[in-house]
């Protein structure tokens, strides 16, 4: 059991304060925070940043801040606090930008068929923008297809899952060996197969849209973020780099 670190500490208190006012406002704080599709009219800059401290449900908020205390205090002890600040924003942001950069494949994908059958361009943003859809366009092109589509542009991104990926990777480098124990699994894990098990698992999901632990989850977010966590930690390994050069 580690005790919990400062930048852990804050992180944490910021995430709660979040989830608060996101139940006390919920509209307001969802349009506002929460990462939007960059052609949808609720899109902000500040987004691709604020909605990593926001949160769907308390069983989301819980398991990501609990796994935030679990595996980040351990690499903020090793590493000091501005390093491990900078891997953690970094591979939020790197989780933020695959699953955009997937967002868009998906949107440009459906939006390529519905104008291929005809529709003009500027009907299906009018559409959307009201956050409808036509069911004629499930004739013209594959469900899944449409599916993608409509939630690329209308379901925006919450959550520090994807940093939290990127952290869980950083464990597992760094203490391969350590043992983990799931609910549903009672028998100890090492980290080294757990881990990319479960990243496994999220990409299985995020290709072929069966999910093993429900709908409505970023799969690519949580993919992005452990890729960009590994891509660092390659780095910095490969580089030798030091605590003393981030305090």
């Amino acid at each position: 059991m580690y005790r919990i670190t400062e930048a852990v500490k804050h992180l944490l208190i910021v995430n709660v304060l979040f989830f608060v006012a996101t139940q006390l406002f919920h509209d307001q704080m969802l349009e506002l925070f929460s990462l939007w599709f960059p052609k949808n009219e609720h899109f902000r800059l500040w987004q691709i940043v604020s909605h990593m401290f926001m949160h769907g449900g308390f069983m989301h908020i819980f398991f990501n801040m609990y796994a935030l205390w679990a595996f980040g205090s351990p690499l903020e002890q090793m590493w000091g606090r501005n390093k491990f600040l900078f891997f953690y924003f970094s591979a939020g942001l790197g989780a933020a930008l695959i699953h955009t950069g997937v967002g868009y494949y998906q949107f440009n994908e459906g939006l390529k068929a519905l104008m291929h059958a005809g529709i003009k361009e500027e009907d299906i943003f009018a559409l959307l923008r009201e956050g409808k859809y036509n069911n004629y366009w499930y004739e013209i092109a594959p469900k899944s297809t449409i599916d993608n589509f409509l939630s690329s542009y209308i379901q925006p991104a919450v959550g520090a899952s994807g940093a939290i990926y990127g952290i869980l990777v950083a464990f597992a480098m760094m203490f391969p060996n350590a043992e983990l124990f799931l609910i549903f699994v009672p028998i100890p894990i090492k980290a080294k197969y757990f881990i990319p098990v479960l990243i496994g698992l999220d990409l299985f999901s995020g290709l072929t849209g069966y999910s093993l632990f429900g709908g409505g989850i970023a799969h690519f977010a949580h993919v992005g973020g452990a890729l960009f966590g590994f891509i660092m930690m390659w780095y910095w390994k490969k580089n030798q780099f030091r605590n003393d050069r981030w305090n």
